[in-house]
């Protein structure tokens, strides 16, 4: 027996090797943070609003502006006050709070939920494409429904696992965070026993559940390239290709990133961290932009969506 000092609070240490940079990163990150709120609370207003996106591909869009949100506002807000010179701690329960928030929105590398938001969504355009005069049968209400509750579900479940494990052993040593937010590789070796158990089943459902995922995607899209090799017309073709180009990139600026740090040899704590910044804050960011630019329908309902209301406003 020995006397020790249960851990109440931990401090959060903030992104390796940026001392002396946080007003510039607190510019940076809050700019970042506004327009990925904007954005999608944008995107979702022109769903909800138009009855002409009410379909399955824009409810599962609505469904990914939902988890944008979230997933940035997991860390941004904790990173942004410390940035600007408040208290860098963090009470245990908030610790473990924002890691079961982190990882039942995103699990270190790809998201998740976000992982299986693109896999529902590559299935929707691989019916859409292969079989479209029974679209609307096959991606019914219902199926588009259960798709999505299970996706949350089930990354609901994957956060507690993991949450569980980390949190149930015993904290009595530094509460030093060598991070910017509470994430499993930061907190256990922070830990007093052994932390085997939970680095396994993290590792293995992270890389796991992101290669399944991956796999899946491929299989859609192999099916959707061969159904469009065989439109006759090129304007047949194009036209199916604009149908899946956004979903494309925005599978890109999530898996991009993290297939660049695991083809490093020795990544560094930087490398690792703007990699998660990549992913937190940055992809977040840039959905709306992918999912509106090239999308008339969008950029039609957002047209019609607020100027007529801030013209109401402007006449009254």
């Amino acid at each position: 027996m020995r006397n020790h000092t249960v851990v109440t609070e931990y401090i959060l240490l903030g992104i390796p090797e940026t001392e002396g940079l946080e007003t510039v990163l607190f510019s940076l990150f809050s700019s970042l943070y506004l327009c990925t709120v904007l954005g999608n609370v944008l995107i979702l207003s022109a769903i909800i609003s138009s009855s002409r996106l009410h379909t399955p591909m824009y409810f599962f869009l609505a469904n990914l502006s939902v988890f944008d949100l979230g997933f940035s506002s997991t860390t941004a807000p904790k990173m942004l006050s410390y940035l600007s010179g408040l208290s860098q701690g963090i009470s245990f329960q908030g610790c473990a709070t924002q890691l079961f928030f982190y990882h039942f929105l995103g699990c270190g590398s790809v998201s998740y939920t976000e992982c299986f938001l693109y896999t529902v969504m590559a299935y929707d355009r691989f019916v859409a494409i292969c079989f479209p005069l029974r679209y609307m049968v096959i991606m019914n209400h219902r199926v588009c429904t259960i798709l999505t509750t299970g996706t949350w579900i089930g990354g609901c479940i994957h956060a507690i696992i993991l949450t569980s494990l980390t949190f149930q052993l015993s904290y009595c040593g530094s509460n030093k965070v060598s991070y910017y937010f509470c994430d499993i590789p930061a907190i256990l070796p922070l830990a007093c026993g052994d932390t085997s158990l939970a680095q396994r089943v993290g590792f293995t459902n992270v890389g796991l559940l992101s290669l399944i995922c991956f796999f899946l995607i491929l299989v859609s899209y192999t099916g959707i390239g061969i159904a469009i090799s065989k439109i006759r017309s090129a304007e047949g073709r194009q036209l199916a290709f604009s149908t899946c180009s956004a979903h494309m990139t925005a599978i890109l600026c999530a898996y991009g990133p993290v297939i660049i740090i695991y083809l490093q040899p020795n990544p560094s704590a930087l490398l690792g961290a703007i990699i998660q910044i990549l992913n937190n804050h940055v992809t977040p960011m840039l959905n709306p932009l992918i999912y509106s630019l090239r999308n008339q329908d969008v950029k039609s309902a957002l047209r019609n969506a607020f100027p007529k209301r801030c013209f109401t406003l402007k006449k009254n």
